[in-house]
């Protein structure tokens, strides 16, 4: 698909910093000693099967829309963008943080939607991701759309047609506010969407 193959390479940008690949299989692009030691600005998640999806939709009470079966499924189970900017939940496979290495998942997409949902959010919404600016979500409709919402209220801001238009549009204006080497230019901007 034309619109994943922009995704992967707008992730891949920051590869002249550095690629790697985590135990459990994550794909780490652009080393970041900015922020950590271990650092990562991008992180693509190993996908999951349609048997795992099956489990998480019956954990959630909800059916996940189409699009993000298909990307937990075929390109990554979660997705981290300029190290927690942004990013997508997925299955965590392990919640044991002894070792550093189970750090390395994407958040967990059961606990947002059972037990963090913001209020008047009604049940066909299903939670898919955050930004770190404020907490705030994105979530999916069945009819394929994204939306932006505060983290308390899930009353739309701002909305995408799909998921893959979302992530190539905030992708990239994410990257606007971010120099060569994944530093934030000013970090008094907000890295939410626009109002």
């Amino acid at each position: 698909m034309e619109q994943l193959d922009e995704i992967n390479s707008l992730l891949f940008r920051f590869s002249k910093l550095g690629i790697n690949k985590s135990l459990l299989g994550a794909t780490l692009i652009g080393k970041a000693p900015h922020i950590a030691p271990e650092a990562w600005l991008n992180c693509i998640y190993p996908v999951i099967s349609s048997n795992e999806i099956e489990a998480l939709e019956q954990e959630i009470g909800i059916k996940m829309p189409s699009s993000y079966v298909m990307f937990l499924n075929t390109f990554s189970n979660g997705l981290t963008v300029l190290t927690d900017t942004l990013c997508l939940f997925g299955k965590r496979a392990f919640f044991n943080r002894s070792n550093t290495e189970y750090v390395r998942q994407p958040y967990d997409i059961v606990n947002i939607n059972k037990y963090e949902r913001p209020k008047n959010a009604s049940d066909e919404m299903l939670f898919i991701g955050s930004y770190d600016w404020d907490g705030s979500y994105l979530y999916m409709m069945p009819d394929q759309t994204v939306h932006f919402c505060h983290r308390k209220d899930a009353t739309s801001l701002y909305s995408w047609e799909s998921l893959y238009t979302m992530l190539i549009d905030e992708i990239k204006r994410l990257y606007g506010l971010f120099d060569s080497n994944g530093v934030q230019i000013d970090e008094t901007v907000p890295t939410v969407p626009s109002l």
